[in-house]
């Protein structure tokens, strides 16, 4: 994290850190790292059906970093956006970042049913897929974020790393409900997935002619916890660009506990940032954290 956002956040923040907000986190699962261990409030596997929380890959462990770490293993220094909020990773993805899709249709389906034991108001997915075959608006995936939707949940999704082109946002992202997420300094050439890539951040149109991604936030170079003890990683892509809304959403949450997620989407909205992009590469515009949280005059 550069030290100039993390004075944004700092000053923005105050005394809001995501208290009592639960964030689910589908990915590959979360290490208990120092910065985040005491907030792993629930933990299920998918994929080795292991019941305590560990993170054979490290992306995971960094996204929820981003989300919650309290920085504790490094003086303050790596904080997350919301360190008070409370984290259910649900591993749905493999050592080496593999899955498939009914593992991730059985952990949106376990967080439906575990919802109001978890406290969970908001599902971030940093994962998503660019196959052409059965990946529509009516795919299983979409279908599957939709009815998280449907039943309340914020769903927070990333656009994908297939830019710079037309029609590059992964699914799920594509649905036209959840809050779909690209990069907003994707113009820094990094390395995403051991290759050098600039201009990478998903674009729209959708295969229906929807407007995406919804939103962009920083994602390039970002320090986070890593899945060793004390350790942290620099990651950067979409992935890391969705923790960061989903972290400003439990702060917003914890600060108005009764807002929807249809009046989070329309805050986004109305309080982003016009970056002057093209519509379907900046969505509504930049996270706009401080106006988010700002009382409504």
């Amino acid at each position: 994290m550069s030290q100039k956002i993390h004075d944004i956040l700092t000053n923005s923040r105050k005394q809001l850190t995501g208290h009592g907000i639960g964030v689910a986190v589908l990915d590959t699962g979360c290490f208990p790292h120092e910065d985040l261990k005491d907030r792993i409030t629930a933990f299920h596997d998918l994929v080795g059906r292991r019941t305590s929380p560990y993170d054979d890959n490290g992306h995971g462990t960094h996204v929820c970093g981003i989300i919650a770490g309290n920085g504790c293993a490094a003086g303050g220094r790596h904080r997350g956006i919301a360190p008070g909020c409370h984290l259910i990773p649900v591993k749905v993805l493999d050592r080496r970042g593999g899955g498939c899709a009914s593992d991730v249709l059985a952990g949106l389906r376990w967080i439906r049913e575990n919802r109001e034991r978890c406290r969970i108001r908001i599902v971030n997915i940093s994962i998503g897929s660019f196959s052409r075959r059965n990946m529509g608006e009516n795919s299983a995936l979409v279908r599957g974020v939709n009815e998280a939707w449907d039943a309340g949940l914020i769903v927070v999704v990333a656009a994908g790393n297939m830019g710079p082109g037309r029609g590059t946002i992964t699914t799920p992202g594509i649905s036209r409900k959840v809050i779909t997420v690209g990069c907003s300094d994707d113009d820094h050439e990094v390395t995403v997935m051991g290759s050098r890539m600039i201009d990478y951040s998903g674009r729209g149109p959708t295969g229906s002619c929807i407007c995406k991604p919804d939103i962009v936030a920083p994602g390039a170079s970002v320090v986070s916890c890593s899945n060793k003890a004390g350790r942290y990683a620099s990651k950067s892509g979409t992935s890391m660009s969705t923790p960061y809304v989903s972290g400003a959403l439990a702060l917003l949450l914890e600060k108005r506990p009764d807002l929807t997620n249809r009046d989070v989407k329309l805050l986004l909205r109305e309080r982003a940032v016009d970056l002057g992009l093209p519509r379907n590469q900046q969505g509504w515009g930049l996270l706009n954290l401080p106006s988010l949280l700002q009382d409504e005059s």
